[in-house]
């Protein structure tokens, strides 16, 4: 399998995130993220020799899958969450633009940055034009938004400037990345009571975004040229917002598909350039 369909196998599984958390929109998140990437480690386990990788990567790891929630989970607190799910999703661009300064085998071309800026317009559109009002105000939340995109990106790098590690090892980041959101759960969330169909909700979170999505992700970035990927992943906020718009009833609009033009045709393009 090529890097783009691990790339893209890993995006399907992320569009699926939003529509899960709205209906888990009443567990604490920490509780929700811990629970979800522990249970999304499972998998891994019976590879647990593995999972032996210098501490160095450890810690990158789990500054990738924890530090990525953690502020962005803040950020969700703090400012109106359609701009800040907007902020957020600058890492894709982070991506393309920060390869060069992580890999030396990769130059920026301006078809890369021309499409990676294009795909985000379009998920802009994809976000802004389902949202019912946003404010235009500043907030001190986008800043949290805005550092967990640079933590994923440069998380995301920074997994093929570590000395080479197997994808099963995603599973103790998973796992360490997990315990300590259930730690800031019990410090910082009230306790709460999940019923047999929020058990069943979260396993199918832990198990495909939380936890096969980042086995695909991560078999990704060691193949993959990081420029495409990055561009591809814009894909991921518009097939989540049209996915949202169908579970909730909503129709698809008039912004849908000019986002959807927009990213489909920034994709082909940067995935073209060399």
């Amino acid at each position: 399998m090529s890097p783009n369909l691990h790339a893209l196998g890993a995006i399907a599984l992320w569009a699926c995130l939003a529509s899960l958390g709205v209906a888990l929109r009443h567990v604490p998140p920490f509780l929700l993220t811990g629970l979800a990437l522990v249970i999304g480690s499972v998998p891994a386990w019976p590879l647990a020799r593995q999972w032996k990788v210098p501490a160095g990567t450890l810690a990158l790891g789990v500054y990738g899958l924890f530090g990525f929630h953690f502020l962005l989970f803040i950020a969700l607190r703090l400012a109106p969450p359609v701009e800040a799910n907007l902020v957020n999703y600058l890492w894709p661009l982070f991506i393309v633009v920060l390869a060069p300064l992580f890999l030396r085998d990769i130059h920026l071309r301006p078809a890369h940055l021309i499409a990676a800026l294009v795909g985000f317009a379009g998920a802009a559109i994809a976000i802004l034009g389902d949202a019912d009002s946003t404010s235009g105000a500043w907030s001190w939340g986008y800043l949290p938004a805005l550092a967990s995109a640079l933590i994923w990106a440069t998380y995301s790098l920074g997994t093929r400037r570590v000395a080479a590690f197997p994808t099963a090892a995603i599973g103790l980041f998973g796992l360490v990345s997990g315990l300590l959101s259930l730690a800031c759960h019990a410090l910082l969330e009230p306790s709460a009571t999940l019923s047999a169909r929020d058990w069943l909700l979260i396993a199918l979170m832990g198990l495909g975004p939380l936890g096969a999505a980042f086995f695909l992700w991560d078999k990704a970035l060691k193949n993959g040229d990081p420029r495409h990927i990055g561009i591809l992943s814009y894909l991921t906020p518009l097939a989540s917002t049209a996915l949202l718009m169908l579970v909730t009833g909503r129709p698809l609009n008039a912004s849908i598909a000019l986002a959807a033009a927009l990213i489909i045709g920034a994709a082909v393009a940067g995935t073209r350039a060399r």
